[in-house]
């Protein structure tokens, strides 16, 4: 450590990302740094069922989290992908499966061959040749590595979990590191006069806490990025235009399934969690074309089983504050922006933000470079993401009602027109390297949404029918053979990890 050096991090704010951030920078900088973490008993946290996307596990594994212990501690379930119910049209559905679908031919991807498979007659849908999707479809669940399903990638998978749970196992690990946890509700932040940094937040104790960095994660408020340093909000609204939610916990009415479930209604969407002691839901709707009350009773009419609360209205602005690093603080999660659930990227986001930090780490002096390069590449990772929601509304095949009318007829980035373009034609995929969704992904929802490509890729034709044939058949027989002995879900959990009651 150098005088320079960052001496202590002050975190703002508990949650998931509150005290992820902390278990991550105790993990990394050890007992060398000092970090404190001041939450409010008195103050919520927005804790609902949580589904994620696999990168999770790269960052359990970075804490050296054993995953059946995890499982156990959060009421956890795990998820191989979404199904989208009713989006391309009233009746349908699709899965955006996670891992891989098929395998390529050399430099010719997978559905360029399975498109030409379907010209000639010789191919079933493309779900036919994703492993993740025929165990999902079955129920069923197993951690099978790409070795051991060869010439598939293995299953690749996340979880579902309770955030609240989540955020107390993180605690735990963060404590055990060393980070100081003080209760208290701030009052104040004083700001320093000549640099207008922050330099402390006063609690109602009357305890003043200081520190060199301060990492805001108060959610929605935003105490130290919005209410004292005035970053600003950038608001998406227009793009993605749904303002409220209502959520509630139900018993389980039917299988835990391993895979998150949004259903698609009338202005807006529902989502469905399986948890291991309950199953969580959520209405996302827009408030100019569905009330409150209507809202709730569409939840609840939807239930799989008895609701197990009352139901919580959630008012949000999708978009992100216009700095998310300013002067010597950083938000992170509800504090930096908020993109409704469609894709599970919330914890993701939040997970990004610590890693990006981490690669971009000050010292005192709070080098503007390092802190506009934070700010390029996160707000770049928030339009990416953002376009990809963007499409799951543009391409709905509901007619005849307000809401999916307005969404259809909306004009989306030219960047996510250019990207349906070149898929309708010939199936071209088109994505920055940097991106979150793979070409998988990409792939999976604009089928699902947009149908086939109007034409075969040239590659693909180039290649012989028999060829092409052989291909199909071998990788639907592997994806058969594997997917017949797959335990189910539930088998699974039971005899890896199962939670206590509680």
């Amino acid at each position: 450590m150098t005088e320079t050096s960052i001496g202590k991090i002050l975190i703002v704010g508990g949650g998931t990302a509150g005290w992820m951030a902390a278990a991550v920078l105790a993990r990394t900088f050890g007992r060398s740094m000092d970090i404190e973490l001041v939450e409010s008993e008195q103050i919520g946290i927005v804790g609902v069922g949580e589904a994620t996307i696999p990168q999770i596990r790269l960052i359990n594994q970075y804490l050296g989290i054993d995953e059946d212990e995890f499982i156990r501690a959060t009421q956890g379930s795990f998820k191989l992908g979404i199904q989208f119910n009713g989006w391309h049209d009233r009746e349908g559905s699709y899965l955006h499966a996670f891992g891989d679908v098929g395998r390529g031919l050399g430099i010719v991807p997978f559905h360029h061959i399975w498109r030409r498979g379907v010209e000639g007659g010789q191919a079933g849908e493309l779900w036919d040749y994703s492993l993740n999707t025929r165990a999902a479809m079955a129920n069923c669940f197993a951690r099978i590595g790409p070795g051991e399903s060869e010439p598939l990638g293995g299953i690749n998978y996340a979880f579902h979990f309770d955030a609240s749970l989540y955020a107390c196992f993180l605690r735990t690990l963060a404590e055990r590191q060393g980070v100081q946890r003080t209760e208290g509700r701030i009052i104040a932040v004083e700001l320093d006069g000549e640099s207008l940094h922050i330099d402390r937040v006063r609690l109602d104790s009357g305890q003043e806490v200081s520190a060199d960095l301060f990492i805001d994660c108060s959610g929605f408020r935003g105490l130290l990025i919005e209410q004292a340093l005035k970053a600003g909000y950038e608001d998406w609204t227009e793009h993605l235009p749904c303002d409220r939610a209502v959520a509630v916990p139900c018993a389980h009415g039917g299988p835990m399934r391993p895979y998150t479930q949004a259903t698609a209604r009338t202005a807006g969407w529902q989502w469905r969690i399986p948890l291991q002691h309950r199953v969580g839901n959520g209405h996302v709707y827009c408030s100019r074309f569905m009330s409150e009350d209507e809202a709730t009773r569409v939840l609840l009419d939807n239930l799989e089983g008895e609701a197990l609360a009352e139901p919580r209205p959630l008012r949000f602005v999708t978009g992100h504050r216009k700095r998310f690093w300013h002067r010597n603080c950083v938000a992170l999660g509800l504090a930096s922006g908020f993109m409704e659930p469609l894709e599970s990227t919330s914890i993701h986001l939040i997970q990004s933000g610590i890693s990006r930090l981490l690669t971009l780490f000050p010292d005192k002096d709070f080098a503007p470079a390092l802190i506009d390069e934070y700010n390029r590449q996160t707000r770049e990772e928030f339009e990416y993401i953002r376009d990809f929601l963007v499409l799951h509304y543009h391409a709905n095949g509901r007619h005849g009602e307000p809401f999916w009318d307005e969404r259809r007829e909306h004009k989306v980035s030219d960047r996510l027109a250019t990207r349906m373009a070149l898929f309708r034609r010939e199936g071209v995929i088109s994505r920055s390297a940097n991106e979150l969704f793979t070409e998988g992904s990409w792939l999976q929802v604009l089928l699902g949404q947009c149908g086939e490509p109007e034409q075969v890729h040239p590659l693909a034709r180039a290649i012989p029918s028999e060829q092409v044939d052989e291909a199909l058949r071998v990788l639907k027989g592997r994806v058969d053979q594997i997917a017949s002995r797959l335990p189910g879900h539930e088998e699974f959990i039971s005899a890896h990890c199962k939670a206590e009651p509680l």
